[in-house]
C-alpha cells in the first residue's frame, strides 16, 4: 500500500520504514567516507546461484544501496547446475579477499545445493547477513555477533515506537532460521516475553490477540486480521508474496490498521529496514578491521 493511501487509516500509525531506513543510510554513508579517509572501503558480496528473477531483483536493489553509499560491491553468479561444493569454493575466495568485509548468499538456493553447508563455510566475522550458527548463537548467547539484516530492521522499528519493550508480551507468528527466530531471540534479549507461534501451534489467533506485540513473518497473504491483534498492540508484518500481482505482507492492513496503535505497511515497512541493516552491518565489519 502506498504512502498516500495511507492516511485512510486513522486508528494506527505507521511505522515508515522507508524513511527510518533512509535515516540510516544517511549515518552508513557518513561511516563509509570515514573508513574511506582511512584507506578503508567497505565491501560486500552476494552469491547469486541460479536464474530466479526474484532474487536477481532482491540483489540488484541491495547492489544499488550499497554502491549509492560509496561501498565496493561485486555479485558472484553462478548457474543453478552449481555443486554445493561449486558454491562453497566461491564463498572460499570471498572468504580470503581482503577488500569483502561482508558475504551475503542470496535465498533461496537451487534445490540440491545444501543450504545449510554454504552458510556454515562463511567467515563470521563476514556474516554479515548473520545466517551462520556462530552468529545466531551470539543473540541466543548475548554476545557481540552479526544479527539478521530483517531482524535488526525489525528491532529498530520497534524502538521508533517509543514503547519499552521489557515486559510486554510478544507473538511471533512464523520460526523461520532468518526471521522468527532471530526476532524471538532479540524481543527475549529486551526481556519481552515471546510465544513463537508455527504451524502445530493450536490457538495461534488466541495467543496473538492476548499480545502486545505481534510480528508475522510468514509470507501469506491476509493471514492476520484485526480479530488477531490487541486494540493497542503493535503490529510488524514482516511476510511478503506475490497477490492479484501486487507485493503483499501477511497483514489485512485495513482491519489490523483499526485495531493497532503502530503497523507497518508493505510494501514500505521492514523490507527497506533490511538493506539498510545489511549495509549497517557491512559497515561495522569493516569498521572491526581497524
Amino acid at each position: 500500500m502506498q504512502s498516500e493511501s495511507w492516511e485512510h487509516y486513522m486508528a494506527a500509525k505507521i511505522l515508515d520504514g522507508k524513511k527510518l531506513a533512509d535515516e540510516f543510510l544517511h549515518e552508513i554513508t557518513s561511516r563509509v567516507h570515514a573508513l574511506k579517509a582511512l584507506h578503508v572501503t567497505p565491501g560486500i558480496a552476494a552469491i547469486l546461484v541460479g536464474e530466479d528473477e526474484a532474487s536477481r531483483t532482491y540483489v540488484g536493489m541491495k547492489r544499488e544501496a550499497a554502491e549509492k553509499c560509496g561501498f565496493h560491491s561485486v555479485v558472484r553468479e553462478l548457474p543453478s547446475s552449481s555443486a554445493t561444493e561449486e558454491v562453497i569454493a566461491a564463498i572460499a575466495e570471498l572468504n580470503s579477499d581482503p577488500a569483502i568485509h561482508g558475504i551475503m548468499v542470496q535465498l533461496p538456493l537451487p534445490k540440491g545445493v545444501d543450504r545449510a553447508a554454504v552458510l556454515e563455510s562463511i567467515l563470521p566475522s563476514k556474516d554479515v547477513d548473520g545466517l551462520t550458527s556462530t552468529s545466531l548463537g551470539a543473540i541466543a548467547s548475548r554476545m557481540n555477533g552479526f544479527v539478521p539484516a530483517t531482524a535488526r530492521g525489525v528491532i529498530e522499528l520497534l524502538k521508533l515506537t517509543g514503547v519499552a519493550l521489557k515486559g510486554k508480551s510478544a507473538c511471533v507468528i512464523g520460526e523461520g532460521m532468518q526471521t522468527g527466530r532471530p526476532i524471538a531471540l532479540l524481543l527475549l534479549n529486551e526481556f519481552a516475553t515471546v510465544t513463537v507461534c508455527h504451524v502445530h501451534t493450536h490457538g495461534v489467533a488466541e495467543i496473538a490477540a492476548n499480545s502486545d506485540i505481534l510480528v508475522s513473518a510468514v509470507g501469506k497473504p491476509n493471514l492476520v486480521d484485526g480479530g488477531m491483534v490487541k486494540q493497542g498492540a503493535i503490529a510488524i508484518d514482516v511476510g511478503i508474496s506475490k497477490a492479484g500481482g501486487k507485493v503483499a505482507g501477511d497483514f489485512d492492513f485495513d482491519s489490523v490498521s483499526h485495531k493497532a496503535a503502530w503497523v507497518t505497511p508493505v510494501p514500505g515497512g521492514v523490507g527497506p529496514m533490511t538493506v539498510a541493516m545489511l549495509l549497517l552491518n557491512t559497515v561495522e565489519a569493516a569498521e572491526r578491521t581497524l
